[in-house]
């Protein structure tokens, strides 16, 4: 059971009821599909959003090279049109205004959209699918790049949301996705990448079933090394041959077969490896805190809160957690009610270890953190193990 991860609470509120649900994964054994049951919907998770993109400078590095990137590959220029659903703050779009590409974002949460608006960045505060597209289709509005980063996962109707896509693209146009790689995360049992405001978790073999269904094509992957492990697939419609399918696609695909991503039992020991790893980090702070040490967190990421709740670290192990984004500041994580603060808490209380939730960021916060080791401060690192980083 465990609550919303996004859903951090006001001073107010933690003397409230909060809402937990079951947190169960589930295989399609047709179509490999990894997916939750919709416990709560899309309204109720993304109409206020506590994730800003912005506050990542990895993240940014990562917008801006992806930018570059599709622009040479593709000869967009200022003729072209660009569509990116879940838009957020309007972190990539900014990246394609500056070279004078018309842009606009898809983002539900009017919050967040609220802080790409005000850099100039055209964005339409709703949720994205084919009711929307046929709005934008019959207006004129088509895209030579469809951009969708990190929110396939976070589609109930999957279904809905590809024809969408496929509504919006041109006839020669390209549509581009990340998400977290599933292999990634059962190799590497990254199992608080798994939480409620993420229906479904992708391998190659699945995403290329669902758009096949739809008439798009994969063409090409990429694997990325954000958020742990990503893809990175490039689609188009079936009837446009002008990008064959290439090499890399079909050996990830080949690659994942013989892994067995199509037989059910390669999913079945993901769960005895998820329960030896919370034992392992219950160990490790217990034994932390018999010292007398004391134990900071840092960052506030949604993965973050399915790894204190399942592992049940409250305030008995970590005392306090900070994070970049002034959003966070004040509350408190859900369920387990840890308080957040801005990162100069660190300098003034001098933690003798830094937990770090968003390890998928470790490097760029261990560089933006060295000074804890002026005074012995060690870094926590929970996945793939519970690992103590001097």
């Amino acid at each position: 059971m465990s609550p919303l991860c996004e859903s951090f609470l006001s001073a107010e509120k933690l003397n409230q009821a909060e809402s937990f649900y079951p947190l169960h994964v589930y295989v399609c054994e047709s179509c490999f599909l990894v997916q939750l049951e919709e416990y709560v919907s899309p309204a109720e998770i993304f109409n206020e959003y506590a994730y800003f993109s912005s506050y990542s400078d990895t993240w940014l590095k990562h917008a801006k090279e992806y930018a570059d990137l599709v622009t040479e590959r593709f000869k967009l220029g200022k003729q072209s049109f660009i569509i990116e659903v879940a838009s957020n703050d309007g972190y990539l779009l900014q990246y394609f205004m500056e070279k004078g590409i018309p842009v606009l974002g898809i983002e539900p949460a009017a919050n967040v959209a609220r802080a790409a608006l005000e850099k100039g960045v055209p964005t339409t505060v709703k949720f994205f699918g084919e009711k929307l597209a046929l709005e934008m289709g019959n207006g004129g509005k088509q895209a030579d790049l469809v951009i969708g980063n990190n929110v396939l996962a976070q589609v109930p109707d999957l279904n809905d949301f590809v024809k969408g896509m496929k509504i919006v693209l041109k006839p020669r146009g390209i549509i581009t996705l990340e998400f977290p790689h599933l292999v990634k995360l059962m190799e590497e049992n990254q199992f608080d990448t798994i939480y409620h405001e993420h229906f479904s978790y992708f391998s190659f073999i699945s995403a290329e079933k669902i758009f096949s269904g739809h008439g798009l094509v994969i063409f090409d992957v990429e694997e990325l090394p954000t958020h742990g492990g990503s893809l990175r697939i490039y689609a188009r419609h079936a009837g446009n041959e002008t990008y064959p399918v290439s090499g890399r696609a079909r050996e990830l695909k080949w690659r994942e077969e013989s892994v067995g991503l199509t037989r059910m039992d390669a999913y079945s020991a993901f769960s005895e490896k998820v329960k030896e790893t919370k034992r392992k980090l219950l160990k490790l702070l217990t034994a932390i805190k018999d010292e007398g040490k004391t134990i900071a967190g840092y960052g506030a990421p949604g993965k973050g809160n399915t790894l204190l709740n399942y592992c049940g670290i409250r305030t008995d192990f970590i005392e306090y957690t900070v994070d970049r984004n002034p959003y966070k500041h004040g509350r408190y994580t859900p369920g387990t009610h840890i308080s957040i603060y801005p990162p100069d808490k660190i300098k003034e209380t001098k933690p003798d270890y830094v937990f770090i939730l968003p390890w998928n960021l470790k490097d760029e916060i261990m560089k933006q953190n060295s000074f804890i080791r002026e005074w012995g401060g060690k870094f926590i690192l929970p996945i793939p193990e519970p690992t103590v980083v001097d």
